[in-house]
């Protein structure tokens, strides 16, 4: 079937290529002269610091607008994944915290102390806890996801890539605009802002986002739901523009996401160990939409629940930041000082049962202040540089508590602070040596320091390891070489050569040995990569790339056997590799009908690995290692995906039909066959209609088109094996006004 798949996609892949070049061959419909049909629209983005032309840009990125975020239904980073290109994002046993991987560089942690693969900046603030990433996304005028190792440019070094959202900015008139969105499951979802001059010189603007509702489970006991969602966010910019050559810019956001989590379902029969009632069976669940949960008097009582709570948060964000630049003639220098904050605190149920055999709560509290100070040339010669200095520190006290009393009769605490500072210069340089070539380079030098401070684990109340403290450093130099070929306007051929770096870190899960948290290495990544970006004709464009990567210490979730069998805990594999490619087209063939089509293909394999065999470990009852040399590293190989939209003019109105869709392959698991997740498609749709000179717009959707049985992620918690089922097929209108 995978490759029924493939197949027709790479045929409507080059259906669209082939229809896109007959119609710029011919006329255009209603005897339209060619060079005046509809022609695509050029994409700026500020990937290197400065704003330009996608098609000008040699890196592989990809480039969504905020429109197209509102017609996917995106609210949060994780569904970037099904609208990007060689991206997933995993949520973590259904609290949804991200685990990034982009090309395959990726990182498996439920905990939040490491940082991640993939950089998440939003107005160039970098978001270094992954949890942290996890608010409501609104108001944005594009996200850009940049693939390959990032650094040179970027507030912090990553090996897979980085994500950048870019708010809408106050406008020079005055605006105000509504949406309010209704969906299946009674979801609510809506979002205003206000925005335009204050004085002369100063601007502002206020937007603002509420989710609620959604719930799509049920308790398999009660019948009682779960999954509604309960978030809120804010922002307000303020841009002051005292002269021409000074100007600052003021964000200051905030949010609180009081929802509930999405339920885990029963992957295979479960057997309780214990409890009041002694050993029950809870078979396996037949629909993904049924779930369980319940707590013990004890736990409820620690971590502050009622018996009868749901799995679910009670989260506070807010942050603000000054981007302030000042222009020198052909020089401009730019600062930008941040601090964002987050207070979490959460209750999963990761046993999917009413026994209590894996519940867990995460008490944080993440303080981050960044400070990025940039000099940059600001003229059309054939030099271009920026170099700049960037410091952070991040503070993290945290709190994770486990309750396993009827499967192990105990309960496990740990306690830990985490200080991380880091300190980095950086700089890189593009010089056209003809009208065809450019070359371009770029290093950087960072010193990070990672403390976890008196980390200790208790079970049952009794401590199992008293307060222990460990550091571990890295000062890796990093940089870019790249050499840019561009015949014509209308194609750009790239070559480059870039090593990144991501920091080491510390396994901050329930052990009671002090081996457990010794830190592990950071990894190093050597990314080597070609890639072309064509304009064939005004309505055709085509981008591709290929690359390979060569891994020294990749970062992967392994285990240790302990006394209660294998317990995760991180190592590095000493040498490993991964290489694929991508191409994307978009089409506008003949007036009014876009077509967009990308596919994606990556492998990896372990060069030199000897691990842990988890599943054998489990089965025998005592430790089993296995030589994984050759074994691939497992991710999703395929990814495919595409869109259909028309828009027509019905007397005074304008009318728009959309259709897109995504295909991920399997996602074959580290801990056996049984978790391995299987492949999906999914498929959205919608039309809206507007006056043809109108403020507002009306939209009818459908998500999940087909009701797609899927999952996002299949994991075990003890003697529990879980999933976490994807949403099924929901109905919507949405209502927008911008005046």
């Amino acid at each position: 079937m995978r490759k029924t798949y493939l197949g027709a996609s790479i045929a409507v892949l080059a259906l669209a290529t082939t229809a896109a070049g007959a119609a710029v061959a011919q006329t255009a419909p209603g005897g339209q002269d060619p060079e005046r049909a509809a022609v695509l629209e050029e994409v700026i983005v500020t990937a290197q610091r400065r704003e330009q032309a996608a098609q000008d840009v040699g890196i592989a990125l990809s480039v969504l607008s905020g429109e197209e975020l509102t017609k996917l239904g995106i609210t949060n980073v994780n569904q970037l994944q099904n609208a990007t290109p060689n991206l997933e994002i995993e949520p973590a046993f259904g609290g949804g915290a991200a685990q990034f991987r982009l090309r395959g560089v990726g990182f498996q942690d439920y905990a939040s102390n490491n940082s991640p693969t993939v950089g998440v900046y939003v107005n160039e603030v970098a978001y270094p806890v992954p949890v942290m990433t996890q608010g409501l996304i609104f108001d944005i005028a594009r996200v850009e996801v940049l693939r390959g190792p990032q650094g040179t440019l970027y507030g912090r070094n990553t090996t897979g890539g980085a994500i950048s959202f870019v708010t809408n900015r106050p406008s020079e008139a005055p605006s105000v605009g509504i949406m309010a969105e209704y969906a299946s499951f009674d979801a609510v979802k809506v979002e205003g802002f206000v925005s335009g001059p204050l004085t002369d010189t100063l601007s502002g603007r206020l937007a603002a986002s509420t989710q609620q509702g959604g719930g799509f489970q049920y308790n398999r006991d009660t019948g009682e739901s779960l999954g509604d969602a309960d978030r809120t966010g804010i922002r307000g910019l303020l841009t002051l523009d005292p002269s021409d050559d000074l100007s600052f810019t003021l964000d200051v956001h905030g949010g609180i996401d009081k929802s509930e989590n999405e339920g885990l379902y029963l992957l295979s029969p479960l057997t309780t160990r214990g409890g009041a009632a002694g050993s029950v069976v809870i078979p396996a669940d037949v629909d993904r939409r049924a779930t369980g949960w319940g707590l013990s008097p004890r736990f409820a009582a620690e971590t502050g629940r009622d018996l009868d709570d749901k799995p679910g948060r009670d989260n506070s964000s807010w942050g603000t930041s000054l981007n302030a630049s000042r222009y020198f003639g052909d020089l401009s220098l730019t600062s930008i000082t941040s601090y964002e904050t987050l207070d979490r605190s959460e209750y999963g149920d990761w046993d999917a049962s009413s026994s209590v055999e894996a519940d867990t709560f995460f008490e944080s509290d993440v303080k981050v202040v960044s400070q990025e100070v940039r000099l940059a040339s600001d003229n059309d010669g054939a030099l271009s540089w920026v170099a700049g200095v960037y410091y952070s520190k991040q503070e993290l006290d945290e709190r994770y508590s486990s309750d396993f009393i009827d499967i192990y009769g105990t309960y496990g605490q740990v306690a830990y602070a985490q200080e991380v500072e880091s300190v980095s210069v950086f700089g890189q340089a593009e010089y056209q040596l003809s009208d065809a070539f450019k070359v371009l380079g770029g290093l950087r030098y960072e010193e990070e320091t990672r403390d976890l401070n008196g980390f200790g684990t208790a079970f049952g109340g009794a401590t199992a390891l008293p307060p222990t403290s460990v550091t571990t450093e890295m000062t890796p130099l990093t940089g870019k070489l790249a050499l840019e070929y561009k015949p014509d306007d209308n194609l750009l051929i790239y070559g480059s050569f870039s090593r990144g770096a991501k920091s080491g870190g510390f396994t901050t899960y329930n052990t009671g040995n002090s081996s457990g948290i010794q830190p592990f290495n950071p990894e190093i990544l050597l990314a080597y990569e070609v890639g072309f970006k064509a304009d064939p004709s005004p309505t055709v464009q085509i981008n591709g790339a290929v690359y390979f990567y060569d891994y020294t210490d990749q970062q992967v979730l392994s285990a240790v056997y302990g006394v209660n069998g294998p317990v995760g805990r991180f190592t590095n594999v000493p040498s490993s590799e991964i290489y694929g490619a991508e191409l994307e087209g978009t089409f506008r063939p003949v007036d009014g009908l876009r077509i967009s089509q990308s596919i994606s293909y990556k492998h990896g394999e372990y060069v030199e690995f000897f691990d842990l065999d988890v599943p054998a470990s489990r089965a025998a009852g005592l430790a089993i290692y296995v030589d994984k040399s050759g074994d691939e590293i497992p991710f999703p190989a395929v990814s495919y995906g595409g869109s259909i939209a028309y828009d027509w003019a019905v007397q005074n109105y304008a009318l728009t039909a959309d259709f897109n869709y995504s295909y991920r392959d399997d996602y074959p698991s580290w801990l056996g066959e049984k978790y391995d997740v299987p492949a999906y498609w999914l498929a959205h749709a919608s039309v809206t209609l507007s006056p043809s000179t109108g403020p507002w717009t009306a939209t009818a959707f459908v998500r999940n088109l087909f009701d797609e049985e899927y999952d996002l992620t299949r994991n075990f918690f003890t003697s529990a094996d879980i999933a976490q089922p994807g949403r099924p097929r929901t109905y919507g209108v949405r209502l927008s006004y911008q005046y």
